[in-house]
C-alpha cells in the first residue's frame, strides 16, 4: 500500500481525535472536571477552532472532519468546566 499525503492525514486526524475520545467520554458522563486546567481547555478548544477554519479555507476534509469533531468535544468539557467553576463558587 502507498501511503499519498492524504492517506497520512487522515490517519493523523483519526489517532489525534481518537485519542482524545476517552477523555471526553469520562468527563461528559462524570462531569468531573475539578483536575481540568480551565486555562489549557480554553487554549486547546481555541486552537481547535483555528484549525477548523484553516482546513475549511484549504479545503482539506481531514483537517474539517478531525478538528470538526474535536471541537465539540472540546467545547462540551470546557462547557462543563465552566459550569461547575461558577456552580461552585455560589456556593
Amino acid at each position: 500500500m502507498i501511503f499519498t499525503p492524504e492517506i497520512i492525514g487522515y490517519l493523523a486526524a483519526t489517532l489525534t481525535t481518537g485519542s482524545f475520545v476517552p477523555q471526553a467520554v469520562l468527563t461528559i458522563k462524570t462531569r468531573d472536571t475539578e483536575s481540568l486546567s480551565l486555562g489549557m481547555y480554553s487554549t486547546f478548544t481555541l486552537g481547535v477552532l483555528c484549525w477548523l477554519i484553516y482546513g475549511i479555507h484549504l479545503g482539506d476534509m481531514a483537517i474539517i472532519i478531525a478538528n470538526s469533531i474535536t471541537l465539540l468535544l472540546a467545547a462540551s468539557i470546557l462547557s462543563f468546566k465552566i459550569y461547575n467553576l461558577v456552580r461552585n463558587n455560589k456556593t
